[in-house]
């Protein structure tokens, strides 16, 4: 019998979430841990048809799984960092954020339904249906291609590119994170023989705050967790989506709020300035802002101040 430490590690149950947690377990079994996944089912989890924004308030995909870690049924949880609200209990604390992945989104398109120079920005022939849950990428598309067809589209990323092959579509959108862990993970299989995947430059289609970075969640007084957590934490990303979701809080951005922030670093991840550039729909009008500055915790503040004036 072993005598490690073991962790409850909270987690939703798509393959998406399971292989993300997969690799914080990982880590932490290399730190003399045990770890045991537990799977809960959120609120977004039980309704998979519906919008986001008529699901519930934000925090859809998270709400179960923080009040495991309050009622400490699990010692921690790992989120998609995007999904996580802006205010969480206050017992709780993101102690880790892993490495970030491509924070991009990724334009899927059948060959059929590609239009126009193979270098032109979103070549899809003209009226293409393209299927998106998100409200900022339905503004997004509407704005760059007024022409296309925007179809709600849910559920894990495999549903999603099922329906892209079976000819539902034209085209989806996805995170490139998502894409890229579960290819890592060979289980995407051949799904994507016959379709062209394009990178949408997140400078211009500007991603979700936080978008390819995880949340390792655990309780404030958890000191054993928290120190565990410190090894694994990766202080320029942390940094980068602290900025956005610090401009997301200030738009008060939930799920169905067409909002989006992107942090990069110039001249070096240590010590070299930041840009902070965000993108949002009001009364449908999208504006886009951009800020430079060597204090990352003072960007969120001085994007939404430029952003709000040009939206008034």
């Amino acid at each position: 019998m072993s005598t490690r430490p073991t962790l409850r590690l909270g987690t939703r149950g798509s393959e998406l979430a399971r292989t993300q947690s997969g690799t914080v377990a990982a880590a932490l079994r290399q730190a003399g841990f045990d770890v045991e996944l537990t799977i809960i089912k959120t609120s977004g989890d039980q309704n998979a048809t519906a919008p986001f924004g008529l699901i519930g308030p934000q925090g859809v995909f998270v709400r179960e799984i923080e009040q495991a870690l309050v009622e400490r049924r699990v010692e921690l949880a790992v989120h998609s960092f995007k999904d996580l609200p802006t205010q969480s209990p206050p017992e709780l604390v993101v102690a880790a954020v892993p490495a970030r992945v491509d924070p991009a989104d990724l334009l899927l398109v059948r060959r059929a339904a590609l239009g126009g120079d193979a270098g032109e920005w979103l070549p899809l022939k003209r009226g293409a249906r393209v299927g998106t849950a998100s409200a900022r990428r339905r503004v997004w598309l509407t704005h760059f291609r007024s022409d296309l067809a925007i179809v709600p589209l849910r559920g894990n990323v495999p549903t999603r590119v099922r329906k892209l092959e079976q000819g539902d579509l034209d085209a989806i959108v996805l995170a490139a994170a998502g894409v890229e862990r579960l290819q890592a993970e060979q289980r995407l299989g051949s799904a994507l023989e016959g379709i062209e995947v394009l990178r949408l430059d997140p400078t211009r289609f500007v991603p979700a705050p936080a978008q390819g970075a995880l949340a390792v969640q655990c309780r404030r007084d958890d000191a054993t967790v928290l120190a565990a957590l410190q090894a694994i934490d990766h202080a320029p990303s942390h940094a980068a989506v602290t900025a956005e979701r610090d401009a997301l809080a200030r738009a008060e951005g939930g799920c169905d709020v067409a909002f989006g922030a992107y942090c990069v670093a110039h001249g070096g991840m240590h010590g070299g300035a930041h840009e902070l550039i965000a993108m949002h729909e009001r009364a449908g009008r999208v504006r886009c802002a951009h800020v430079h500055g060597h204090d990352v915790r003072a960007l969120g503040a001085a994007v939404w101040a430029k952003l709000d004036g040009e939206l008034k």
